[in-house]
């Protein structure tokens, strides 16, 4: 691989001196949002959503929450609607609700967040102090972080599921080592979703999660889907093969489309605060989707660099 540490705000630039990235100014015809479905449900669930971890832990200044608010905004404008979250990251919670409190409009949001705690009490506690860091009587999604004390948060949900205080449950990770366990856990606790990594760089889903979330029944969503801007720097220098250009301006759409092609996969979750970044990654959700010959394809060049 080339060892030039590029950092995405380089490729993007060279992309848009190259002439190949998204108009911001897309038209109503090239922006319809390819959605797929809760399976718990049947809802549908845009492909395309937003991280939170580090971005948009920020103090709530004017200019701060006028940014992030831009984002979200692009995100519904297109189409898409979930927007994923911690008490782990910090003030990301209550960023997300002041947003909404200054008027951002909650009700094409899809709210992801999470419990990371042990003990029912505490973990009650804070599912509550998360619903009202970001003003919201429901959460759309409530998911037990990083398998900490899945049975205790996990009986919970489902008590605030009958109640109507959340939507549905769910189980994360975003390390490899954590796949056999948290297999594990979906085998016993049935969620209605888990979120993992997954992108070209680290493929370990494939083996035994992706399969089995098809099989059971659980949606995906994807966290780590740049494997934490590695991938940009795997292919500095490198130009968009022709090949690749009939489904992706970008190299973060060909990033994205390989993930969101997977048919086990629900939606990704790349997290920013640059509308550019946001922009492009919007643009991934749109247009054809690869097949998997093209998939084989993009993973061969990936793996050839």
């Amino acid at each position: 691989m080339n060892e030039k540490n590029w950092n995405r705000r380089e490729v993007v630039a060279a992309g848009i001196a190259a002439g190949v990235l998204p108009n911001i100014a897309m038209t109503k015809e090239n922006t319809k949002m390819i959605s797929k479905p809760i399976p718990a449900s049947g809802e549908s669930l845009p492909v395309i959503g937003l991280g939170t971890y580090e971005v948009f832990d920020v103090e709530s200044t004017p200019d701060a929450l006028q940014v992030r608010r831009e984002i979200l905004e692009l995100l519904t404008a297109s189409g898409g609607s979930l927007i994923d979250t911690s008490p782990m990251y910090n003030r990301s919670e209550k960023v997300i609700g002041d947003i909404i409190e200054s008027g951002a409009a909650r009700e094409p949001l899809f709210l992801a967040t999470k419990v990371w705690t042990d003990g029912q009490e505490t973990g009650a506690r804070q599912m509550q102090r998360s619903a009202d860091l970001m003003q919201t009587d429901v959460i759309d999604l409530m998911q037990v972080h990083n398998l900490r004390d899945t049975a205790v948060h996990m009986e919970t949900m489902r008590e605030w599921q009958e109640a109507g205080k959340i939507r549905y449950s769910g189980l994360t990770h975003y390390t490899a080592s954590a796949h056999e366990a948290l297999g594990r856990e979906m085998a016993q606790f049935k969620p209605d979703f888990i979120q993992i990594n997954y992108s070209l760089g680290e493929r370990e889903a494939e083996d035994r999660l992706l399969p089995m979330a098809q099989d059971q029944g659980v949606a995906v969503l994807i966290n780590r889907p740049f494997q934490a801007g590695r991938l940009f720097a795997a292919v500095s220098g490198t130009a968009l093969p022709d090949w690749a250009q009939d489904f992706a301006a970008s190299w973060g759409q060909f990033f994205l489309k390989f993930i969101i092609s997977h048919p086990a996969v629900t939606c990704v979750i790349p997290a920013t605060s640059k509308v550019h970044h946001m922009v492009d990654n919007l643009a991934a959700g749109q247009g054809i989707l690869p097949d998997p010959a093209m998939r084989k394809r993009m993973s061969d060049f990936f793996a050839s660099l």
